[in-house]
């Protein structure tokens, strides 16, 4: 199975970086102005505190080059940056791989419905109606912006909203589904959990689970 390499700088926000000077050289303050009109920040996790040793451990990697300093007025003085030979060998490599490799990842969503037991089911069915709220609002936003965006940017540039909004949509889809299960009744286990919460006695079946759990350790 195919595995993540180890990058020599393997914050994300080196790939930002690596693919805006592909455009032309830059300075660092001039790459967090592009980065933040393009709001990559939505993309992944960046901390903006971080850029100059970003750079500076690109640089020191030979995947940028200093190109040039200067001083306009009294502004601090800022050194240009370009791509060079092997930056691009390495954002390339680095982009077929985010493409081609899956790789787990854990939302805290995902944490949350890991312990969804030790909250009653009326409240859990209560907070998934708040979420499906939530996600239904930021759809119906972020499907507006897709469709204003489309009319002037071409879609190459649109496709990680696409992803995002695909996924979003699955999420509401299967949120729908559970919350129809409890409100039904029909979520296997669902009288179990009720009865767990209302009387502190844990169901047989999930003691027993939690026994075996205990003695493969």
């Amino acid at each position: 199975m195919a595995v993540a390499k180890r990058r020599r700088v393997g914050n994300l926000l080196a790939l930002a970086v690596l693919s805006t000077l592909v455009e032309r050289p830059m300075h660092p303050y001039e790459m967090a102005a592009v980065l933040r009109e393009r709001g990559k920040e939505q993309d992944m996790p960046i901390k903006w505190g971080s850029l100059y040793t970003v750079v500076a451990n690109l640089t020191r990697h030979g995947l940028l080059a200093a190109v040039e300093s200067g001083r306009q007025g009294r502004r601090p003085e800022r050194t240009v940056y370009r791509i060079t030979d092997a930056g691009r060998e390495e954002l390339a490599d680095w982009t077929r791989e985010l493409v081609a490799v899956p790789e787990r990842e854990h939302p805290r969503f995902r944490a949350g419905l890991s312990v969804l037991g030790v909250l009653p089911p009326d409240e859990v069915t209560e907070l998934l109606r708040q979420r499906l709220d939530r996600l239904e609002a930021q759809l119906a936003e972020e499907r507006a912006d897709l469709a204003r965006f489309a009319r002037e940017v071409p879609r190459i540039f649109l496709i990680e909203v696409e992803y995002d909004l695909a996924v979003r949509t699955a999420e509401v889809d299967w949120v729908r589904g559970l919350l129809d299960e409890l409100t039904t009744g029909s979520l296997p286990g669902l009288a179990e959990w009720r009865a767990w919460h209302e009387t502190g006695a844990v169901p047989p079946d999930w003691a027993e689970l939690a026994e075996r759990g205990t003695e493969q350790q």
